[in-house]
């Protein structure tokens, strides 16, 4: 069980939605495709009941948009709402950051740890879906290391979100988090120092935002009915 996996247990349709939302984080399911009830169940060897009910946990986590007599989607954000994620998490994870401090709780700090290991080796193979679901999965440890349930809850959906933000609009390899970026927070936070994992958080979600292309689109002059006739 990973750090982002926080539905129940028991629930039938649980591993449904885990493989799913960590194939759609780790960006192997793109942005705008279509995920068939019929293809899924048979993928997983269940009934489309227990599908439904995993796309709907999908969609209320924000990652899949279920559309009236067409089906489920996987989100995809446009430019506003990719600005307004960042904003958010700019505004949010700092301050988690800096609360993680105070909790000497040096086995999740062993494990974060042991976390930017699998990250780092990752990136250096180039296997970056795996690296996208690695940060996403560092950030809502830290959060968790906080100990505070509704900014907890905030973080695992902002950077679900943002996993698909960065599928759509990353400019650069390096929109993933850099290693030396984490590894500077968890120092902070070995040490202790809140107001240094608050600014080191804050930084960093304001470069991993700068690695996107989230400029607003230019207007296009839509073309007179006369130029698209021509023939």
């Amino acid at each position: 069980m990973t750090v982002m996996d926080d539905v129940r247990p028991a629930a039938s349709w649980t591993p449904v939605f885990v493989n799913l939302r960590d194939a759609i984080v780790g960006h192997k399911i793109p942005p705008g495709m279509k995920l068939a009830e019929d293809e899924i169940a048979s993928i997983y060897a269940v009934s489309r009941t227990t599908v439904r009910a995993a796309l709907q946990a999908l969609a209320h986590s924000k990652l899949v948009n279920l559309e009236p007599n067409r089906g489920a989607f996987v989100a995809q954000p446009d430019k506003r709402e990719a600005r307004e994620v960042f904003e958010a998490r700019a505004l949010i994870e700092p301050h988690v950051a800096m609360l993680a401090c105070g909790r000497n709780d040096r086995s999740r700090v062993s494990l974060l740890r042991q976390h930017l290991e699998e990250e780092h080796k990752a990136i250096h193979d180039g296997r970056d879906s795996d690296a996208i679901m690695l940060s996403a999965q560092f950030h809502v440890g830290i959060a968790e290391l906080a100990e505070h349930t509704i900014l907890t809850n905030m973080v695992k959906e902002l950077v679900a979100r943002s996993s698909l933000i960065i599928a759509l609009y990353w400019r650069r390899r390096d929109a993933t988090c850099e290693r030396h970026a984490h590894q500077a927070l968890v120092d902070a936070i070995t040490k202790g120092d809140g107001a240094a994992a608050f600014e080191l958080m804050k930084s960093h979600i304001v470069d991993l935002a700068s690695g996107l292309d989230l400029a607003p689109s230019k207007a296009v002059e839509p073309k007179s009915l006369a130029d698209l006739l021509k023939v």
